[in-house]
């Protein structure tokens, strides 16, 4: 078996763990949909393995609807602990959801305005029987003049004055259901043999008017997040009786957004007509044709038809560092990413409006961005050069490649301008950022707790915006990330597009890469030391032996998953601060799955045994523990818990202390030791403890393995159990392609830019 270094543990002293046995830590059974760390909400749900690259949030649940009764309970025992009411401010959580829903809002008005989109949750009234023909149109290989097509590109706009920055007050958080509307749709439930326990989360997705929504169209269940078709089936019965069939239109409406839903926590904002056609047929739909018709008809979901250039290369790519038309991480042979031929158009598309809509916001704001900088000359590297002649600049590399874009803010700084640097997970910000306020978190940003104020226009007052880990930004977040940037700012997307992708749907990293319609600019600095190396060949798929002088990775092979969490808890408690001097808290598990015998419940139990026993008072929680806090769909939070008030659970993290209400402490938290990949995909920790269990194999990929090994800074431990698995699963297999619009938009907006 290769190896990924010379160094086991049995044969490294300094790392032999003692024999030290933790309590038994048996997988946890949610009686609920878990959704902490994950994204997004809509659906979310969880297996017991990493679908290999794919988003934490395309796990597959299997529980019972009715067990949500059962997580209320415990949440509310949990919330009795903390102690009180409601907190009467807004939390972090509902300040984020509301800046984005007021940001989301903006696009929405301003897509309005443009021929060709279809408002937001509209019907398609006047277009729909265009769009049905379409369909049949292109199945047919006809023209498909009648399908949605994208909007002549807006003419260059000059760049607007900035005006006074201001920080704008919290947005209002949404109204909460009142207790008819909850009522209403309890007494409904009851009638369809569902628990009453849901009536909060049917009142949130379907609106105050829950209970009629329901009784029309009970298939509109499958809107709460975890109900199965198979129980939204069983409830339309006990509603409808003989007047439900497989074949109810609203039936087929309702599995088609479905179907789109799940699709999009594997990452997608869209499907092909056959791959919808075949999601519907697997729940005896009897005409799946039909059924998508239906579905478009409806307006329920979209139907799309993009144009395929020949080419999308940017003509600047080499002068300013490109990576001369290699092929770009995940994209197929012969695609535009490649310069390869493209047939005239791209397969139909189904799509829900909320992608559409962002997709096409986010690329008409970089077409923006591109059109209103004034280039300029700039002394400097390859970085700052392309940056001071175009509106938009990607940049990749690894770790060592982040000095890059640090040094051009610097210097773009001293030339007056106004600049910002935003990451991903606030732990990796600086003491010298936070104190200056130059680096912020994108969270942070966006909801308008850091950075720069906005003008009257909700302009951010930036000249030059830097975004590294640009590979976990989800195109919802960077369509409004964009939308926010006045015209004529710079924006740089940097980051390593070997990581796994971003949890939310979308690529809008990979995406902007393979359309070449930009400057690209490939960092030549190698990462360095052993794991720099090892990490490396990972990235070209190969599993190399290196040389560990300072056990900088040493292998721990386990027989079994028991043996695997046993191994795991000595080397976070004893071995790896004995060798390193580095506290447990410096130190991150990373395993495959959620579930499992040595996933990331059993992981955290056995190490809150170990590292911080106590009775759980706190909703399950004690002051110590170590979580993983999800305050918004799509971002995992790393904290410590402080204590608990009438206000909920208090903890510390990298954002400051924050609150988490008590009813949120059952979907929004998890403890924290162990993560998987997707939840640390934008960390880095000193010392990295990776485990990979025998039943871990079918979870593994190239991009997995990448990510999971890089997080560590000094030391990286394997605990290793899938033998010939993991030279295999880095050799072969790559992450699979996420099905989107961005790339063929930006292409037929930005074609041109060069000789622009």
């Amino acid at each position: 078996m290769t190896e990924p270094s010379g160094e086991t543990a049995p044969e490294a002293e300094d790392l032999a763990p003692e024999d030290v046995e933790p309590s038994a830590a048996p997988e946890d059974a949610p009686t609920a949909p878990d959704t902490a760390g994950e994204a997004p909400a809509e659906g979310n749900t969880e297996t017991d393995t990493e679908a290999g690259p794919e988003p934490e949030t395309a796990e597959a649940v299997e529980e019972d609807a009715e067990s949500a009764e059962s997580a209320e309970g415990k949440a509310d025992g949990g919330a009795d602990a903390a102690g009180g009411k409601d907190a009467p401010e807004l939390s972090e959580a509902q300040a984020e959801l509301a800046a984005q829903r007021e940001l989301r809002a903006r696009i929405e008005a301003r897509k309005a305005g443009k021929d060709g989109t279809v408002a937001s949750g509209a019907k398609l009234s006047g277009t729909a029987a265009d769009l049905l023909a379409a369909v049949r149109a292109v199945e047919g290989g006809a023209s498909s003049g009648g399908v949605l097509h994208e909007p002549a590109p807006e003419p260059p706009r000059a760049a607007r004055p900035a005006g006074p920055a201001v920080r704008p007050p919290a947005p209002a958080a949404p109204p909460a259901p009142t207790a008819g509307a909850l009522a209403g749709v309890r007494e409904v439930l009851a009638r369809g043999g569902a628990p009453e326990a849901l009536a909060g989360q049917v009142a949130a997705a379907l609106g105050e008017q829950a209970a009629e929504a329901l009784t029309e169209d009970p298939w509109r269940l499958l809107a709460v997040p975890g109900v199965r078709p198979e129980q939204a089936d069983g409830f339309a019965r006990a509603l409808l009786g003989g007047a439900c069939g497989p074949d109810d239109p609203r039936r087929a409406v309702a599995l088609t957004v479905w179907l789109l839903d799940r699709a999009a926590l594997r990452g997608h904002t869209a499907l092909t007509l056959d791959e919808a056609r075949a999601g519907l047929a697997a729940f005896e739909v009897p005409d799946p044709g039909k059924a998508v018709d239906t579905a478009v008809f409806e307006g329920a979901v979209l139907l799309f038809q993009e144009e395929s250039p020949e080419d999308g290369a940017y003509e600047g790519d080499e002068a300013d560092g490109g990576d001369d038309g290699d092929p770009v991480a995940g994209e197929p042979e012969g695609s535009p990413a490649e310069g390869g031929s493209a047939g005239p158009v791209e397969p139909p598309l189904l799509g829900l409006d909320r992608y559409a809509l962002a997709e096409e916001s986010l690329a008409d704001g970089l077409a923006r961005l591109v059109r209103t900088v004034t280039a300029a000359e700039w002394d400097g590297d390859e970085l700052t050069r392309a940056v001071g002649g175009h509106g938009l600049v990607l940049h990749t590399g690894g770790e060592a490649s982040r000095a890059e874009p640090a040094a051009l803010a610097a210097a773009a700084r001293e030339r007056g301008l106004r600049v910002l640097v935003t990451v991903h997970d606030a732990e990796r910000l600086g003491p010298e950022d936070r104190e200056a306020g130059t680096a912020v978190p994108l969270a942070a940003l966006l909801s308008g707790t850091a950075g720069p104020g906005r003008d009257e226009e909700g302009s951010l007052a930036l000249d030059l915006l830097v975004v590294l880990d640009a590979p976990q930004l989800d195109v919802e977040t960077a369509a409004m990330l964009v939308e926010a940037l006045p015209d004529g700012c710079r924006l740089v997307l940097s980051g390593d597009p070997d990581v796994l992708g971003a949890p939310g749907p979308g690529a809008v990293f990979a995406d902007a890469l393979a359309a070449r319609v930009c400057p690209r600019v490939a960092s030549r600095r190698p990462d360095p030391g052993p794991l720099g190396e090892l990490v490396s060949g990972i990235g070209i798929g190969e599993l190399n032996q290196v040389g560990a002088p300072g056990k900088e990775v040493v292998i721990v092979p386990v027989r079994d998953a028991g043996e695997a969490v046993h191994r795991t808890v000595q080397l976070v408690a004893d071995s790896v601060p004995r060798a390193f001097g580095l506290t447990p808290d410096q130190t991150r598990v990373i395993t495959v799955g959620h579930g499992g015998s040595a996933g990331t419940r059993a992981l955290n139990a056995a190490l809150k045994q170990r590292l911080n026993p106590g009775p759980g008072r706190f909703g399950g929680y004690d002051p110590g523990d170590r979580v993983a806090y999800a305050p918004v769909p799509g971002r995992t939070v790393a904290g410590t818990v402080l204590g608990a008030d009438a206000e909920g659970l208090r903890l510390r993290t990298g954002d400051g202390e924050v609150v988490v209400p008590k009813e949120r402490v059952e979907s929004a938290l998890r403890h924290g030791w162990a993560l998987t990949a997707h939840q640390a995909a934008g960390g880095r920790w000193p010392a990295v403890v990776a485990v990979l269990p025998g039943d871990a194999a079918p979870g593994l990929s190239r991009p997995w393995v990448y990510t999971a090994f890089g997080r560590a800074e000094r030391h990286l431990s394997v605990v290793h159990g899938v033998d010939q698995a993991l030279p295999r699963a880095v050799a072969e297999v790559l992450a699979p392609a996420r099905t989107t619009r961005l790339r063929p938009l930006l292409i037929a907006l930005l074609a041109t830019a060069g000789e622009e």
